[in-house]
């Protein structure tokens, strides 16, 4: 599997959206004649002074736990300090550490977290609106809260918007026996911060009482992780998953999943051997005391919680399967070709997949080798084709058929609605042109919901009609728990609801992408 490996390093890297720019700030008259002054917030902490942007406020930086430093390094989030005066929210706080890639040149910061709110201009205490709280991807190594810009969204869907930093890597999910919290540090930030906008998002215009929890990729996989998790129950009243099904695990390796916890102590202890504390007396002390920049270094690629924890005591999959999951309503979807940008870094490692050498590519993925011909059967290389047979096989294995199966499962219990973004021709998420046409793959979705570095502007008058139409189901969808209404086709529970430019509708993507054969692997 080293070179499944190689891709996946090589797909992350490009995937990242660039930090976004909000639109210029209001400084002389707005709304007519009116001047708008910088809006100042009183939280229970301390007031935050923010920014007034065409029709909406911004407020970013604003600590909802105390810095993870020092002794307080894996350890549970604690409440953040209070200040007195009026704290500057203009800027966003640091991405929390991880290597070069989406945030430019990386970040050595544990100081990180933070979390940014973009709300309508008229959003008050006396007229609240429904909150999303986006929980940002990245294969919980790498993303920052400040990458995703939510004026079109908190605008055109009159909600207010929290974007949230959490710890990632080791920093996140170091998990050691012994160690509270283990394994699960970065959803123990995540929890942290729904409690702060359940005990303070009223001041902002946010309503506290409906609140849906939102994220993609990992953040997706995150938030599966929340509704399995009983100390997040109450903590948000719905739940929208993109790109990041419940149900990966280890055979699935480009996809998000749970380690178990011998699996996850393991990698502890390996990360403790690569940076020279495990012949320490007090190892624990010793990592404490590793540089991040060397931490970084020693990591692996991906992170993964652990699931036999306090705060996750079982393996989403199964509490999927089970039904043992909050039981709020859901919006849940994948993207019709996710798996063709690893299959392009794939491809830029070097390495080839030819009608010679499928079936031994194919053997090296799926987790019995002797399926490898009932693969090959299935998807068919021919001449140079192979790279987005191989993307096809990815996305099917380990998004688009893992999403199907989780949502099925997930309506057995609650009301759920599901999509597949199909845009054949999205904003390229590659900033260099990838091998072969990518079609909607992982992340193409997200320009249509925020804006990313400008990735917006790129998009035809279709593609922007079909922004606007996502904004209105997912923000109606947080308000109510149904996405219809606005003038927009219609979203029947029972269909998946394919969205591409002129084609939104029901669709049946099971055949497509070979679901069938997926179903029946180990």
């Amino acid at each position: 599997m080293r070179w499944l490996a190689a891709a996946l390093v090589c797909a992350l890297i490009p995937l990242a959206p660039a930090v976004a720019s909000p639109s210029p700030v209001v400084t002389g008259a707005a709304r007519g004649s009116v001047s708008i002054p910088a809006p100042v917030v009183r939280t229970s902490a301390g007031a935050v002074r923010g920014s007034v942007h065409e029709g909406y406020r911004l407020f970013q930086g604003i600590p909802y736990a105390a810095p993870p430093v020092g002794a307080l390094r894996w350890t549970p989030p604690r409440p953040a300090s209070p200040w007195s005066g009026v704290r500057d929210a203009t800027r966003p706080g640091p991405a929390c550490a991880q290597a070069a890639g989406e945030v430019p040149g990386g970040s050595t910061s544990e100081d990180c977290l933070y979390l940014n709110v973009t709300a309508p201009l008229d959003a008050t205490v006396r007229r609240p609106r429904p909150v999303i709280v986006w929980l940002h991807g990245g294969g919980f190594t790498s993303g920052a809260a400040s990458s995703y810009d939510a004026h079109r969204m908190a605008v055109g869907g009159d909600v207010v918007v929290v974007s949230v930093n959490y710890r990632l890597g080791a920093l996140g999910f170091l998990a050691r026996a012994g160690l509270p919290g283990s394994g699960t540090f970065g959803l123990a930030d995540q929890q942290a911060a729904l409690r702060y906008v359940r005990d303070t998002i009223g001041a902002f215009g946010g309503d506290a009482r409906n609140v849906t929890l939102a994220g993609q990729s990992a953040g997706s996989y995150a938030v599966c992780a929340q509704l399995a998790s009983p100390s997040a129950a109450g903590l948000f009243q719905r739940a929208i998953m993109q790109s990041g099904p419940c149900t990966g695990g280890p055979a699935r390796p480009f996809a998000p999943y749970a380690a178990a916890p011998a699996v996850a102590r393991a990698a502890g202890s390996e990360l403790a051997a690569a940076v020279g504390c495990a012949g320490a007396a007090d190892v624990l002390g010793c990592l404490r005391r590793v540089p991040v920049s060397r931490l970084l270094a020693a990591q692996g690629a991906d992170a993964h919680p652990s699931y036999g924890t306090a705060l996750l005591p079982r393996d989403p999959a199964e509490a999927v399967a089970s039904g043992r999951m909050a039981r709020v309503p859901m919006l849940i979807g994948a993207n019709h070709d996710e798996g063709t940008i690893w299959a392009a870094g794939l491809m830029a490692a070097g390495i080839s997949v030819t009608p010679a050498n499928w079936r031994e590519v194919a053997g090296e993925f799926v987790p019995d080798p002797a399926r490898a011909d009932d693969v090959v059967r299935t998807y068919t290389v021919h001449g140079t084709d192979g790279g987005p047979v191989f993307g096809a096989v990815i996305g099917d294995a380990d998004y688009a058929c893992p999403a199907l199966r989780t949502g099925s499962l997930l309506a057995a219990h609650r009301t759920v609605w599901r999509y597949e973004f199909a845009d054949p021709a999205p904003p390229r998420p590659t900033p260099a042109p990838p091998p072969f046409p990518l079609g909607a793959t992982h992340t193409t979705e997200l320009p249509y919901l925020f804006d990313l570095g400008g990735r917006a502007r790129n998009m035809t008058e279709s593609q922007h009609r079909l922004a606007d139409t996502m904004i209105g189901y997912w923000t109606r969808f947080a308000r109510s728990g149904d996405p219809n209404g606005g003038g927009a086709p219609h979203w029947s529970r029972s269909e998946v609801q394919s969205l591409a430019p002129g084609r939104t509708g029901p669709v049946r993507p099971g055949g497509d992408h070979h679901c069938a054969l997926w179903a029946t692997m180990p």
